[in-house]
């Protein structure tokens, strides 16, 4: 198992579990648990902690994908965020997904571009979405990613940054996910889009191939590009 997937699914793991023990008294920290995890994986030969990793995951995938969250209509101040990349033909394409207790809360997306969107560094698949309030009132939200060396790097203005017929598809998008609707639902809702521009058309592939990272028993090839850093050819 690659080490940069073996690495994603433990977090994975370890997130569900301290949620599950922030409801009780025995609060840990994912750190801890992530090492727990580690040496128990460590008594076992390799195949035998591959595969019991991954069942693990897939347990996670499943529970988390098939109870259905509450509504937060209020916002948290920083949402954790999936960053997943495609490509069609030369344009290549970033979404950024943000998380509420693992499930799809809202979505930019955009060109990987340094004067029409966002270039980022290909490590980077994980980071926080911050909600700020400028000074004149209004609202933004930023990006915040830890490079190699562990320092925090800041994107600002998410919604700036892309085209604004993408943006106003992505808010119709972020708010039906906000309420819950089944993921399922979002995903057809995103395919019934009649899109006559052919680059609205590649984004809105894109996004629905993302979303679909989040629905339970997602075992095909699509699955494993999703998973990699490299981006998705459509």
């Amino acid at each position: 198992m690659q080490t940069e997937t073996r690495n994603e699914m433990l977090q994975r793991v370890a997130h569900e579990l301290v949620a599950a023990s922030s409801k009780s008294e025995g609060v840990v920290t994912e750190e801890q648990v992530v090492s727990l995890v580690e040496r128990g994986l460590r008594a076992l030969q390799a195949d035998e902690a591959d595969k019991l990793l991954t069942l693990a995951n897939q347990a996670v995938v499943f529970s988390v994908q098939n109870r259905r969250p509450d509504v937060t209509e209020v916002r948290p101040q920083t949402l954790e965020c999936d960053v997943v990349r495609f490509q069609n033909n030369k344009d290549k394409w970033v979404a950024f997904i943000g998380l509420l207790d693992g499930y799809p809360y809202e979505i930019f997306t955009g060109l990987q571009d340094d004067e029409e969107g966002i270039v980022l560094p290909k490590t980077v698949t994980k980071g926080k979405i911050l909600k700020q309030i400028n000074p004149d009132g209004t609202k933004r939200y930023d990006f915040q990613f830890e490079n190699k060396r562990g320092y925090k790097t800041t994107v600002e203005g998410l919604s700036e940054k892309f085209n604004p017929e993408y943006w106003n598809y992505a808010k119709l998008i972020s708010g039906v996910l906000r309420y819950r609707m089944p993921l399922e639902h979002v995903i057809r809702l995103v395919g019934s889009l009649s899109l006559k521009d052919e680059s609205i058309n590649t984004w809105k592939i894109g996004v629905e191939r993302a979303l679909k990272k989040y629905l339970p028993g997602v075992h095909d090839e699509n699955e494993a590009d999703l998973l990699s850093a490299d981006p998705i050819e459509l």
